[in-house]
């Protein structure tokens, strides 16, 4: 018998459309991860921003790409397309090119193994200016630990 499959607002498999962008200030440096979630139709489902620690900018987009991925499982995607501006992320996943760093292995590893979980998985290279949301959430995640690092919080207008 097949498992009942999840089921979104119009009755249509959950398709997640996921924005994802890593940033690292002085590469390595402080690091941040932000995802952004749409349905089809682009409506917001889910935005976060994360502090990742002390992380190159490469190691920055993988976190944001796991991030990612387990953000559509917690909101109960099914089928997920991820767009980065990392072309290098997009063709290492997509197995165009190698995956030459041991420390970014062992995420390229984590990536592949969590992805199995899904019905479908796309991974997509965009324009930077196409990927401004996930850019700015990752980018508040750094500046919000400055801010707390130097005692304050952060006002955002």
């Amino acid at each position: 018998m097949k498992e009942r499959e999840r089921k979104g607002p119009a009755g249509n498999s959950i398709e997640l459309f996921i924005f994802i962008d890593g940033a690292s200030r002085g590469n390595p440096g402080r690091a941040g991860a932000g995802v952004y979630i749409t349905d089809r139709e682009g409506k917001r489902i889910a935005e976060k921003g994360w502090f990742l620690g002390h992380k190159t900018n490469n190691e920055a987009e993988y976190g944001a790409l796991l991030l990612g991925i387990q953000e559509a499982k917690r909101i109960g995607g099914k089928s997920i397309r991820i767009y980065t501006d990392s072309e290098l992320i997009e063709r290492q996943v997509k197995g165009v090119y190698r995956v030459k760093e041991v420390h970014l292995r062992v995420l390229h590893r984590r990536v592949t193994e969590n992805i199995k979980g899904f019905d479908s998985f796309e991974i997509e290279s965009i324009p930077r200016e196409e990927n401004q949301e996930a850019d700015l959430l990752a980018n508040l995640a750094i500046e919000k630990r400055i801010a707390r690092e130097k005692g304050r919080e952060l006002k955002i207008k």
